[in-house]
């Protein structure tokens, strides 16, 4: 995972965190269940104390994104809990952007509702 803060930024590294972290969460490109690095690995890679790194995974563990596993590390919540307008918004953007690739890639709506069928069982 590569991460990019901004030293010149006026904004904290801990909030410059959490919200580069809860942006990917909610675009999906950090997916369900996916396992972010320890505190100590990611601040030293950042070059920021461990305790900013903390402060970011625990507001985003309070905002319902990350869970905390002790020494199992700390993961993408499996489920978002969102507001029905947020939800309805986001799902409307995922399905725009499937249905586009399932286009290029030749797909009939027969086919990509299938696959939509079998990846919704293999996610349950």
């Amino acid at each position: 995972m590569r991460i990019e803060l901004d030293p010149t930024s006026r904004v904290r590294p801990a909030a410059q965190l959490r919200e580069l972290l809860a942006r990917r969460i909610l675009a999906g490109s950090l997916g369900p269940g996916e396992r972010l690095p320890p505190v100590r690995e990611l601040a030293a890679t950042l070059g920021i104390a461990p305790g900013t790194v903390a402060r970011a995974y625990r507001a985003l563990e309070q905002a319902g994104l990350l869970v905390a596993h002790g020494r199992r590390g700390t993961f993408v919540t499996a489920r978002l809990s969102l507001p029905a307008d947020r939800r309805a918004a986001r799902l409307d953007a995922a399905a725009t952007r499937y249905g586009r690739r399932a286009r290029q890639l030749g797909a009939s709506r027969v086919e990509a509702v299938r696959a939509v069928e079998r990846a919704w069982t293999r996610a349950s």
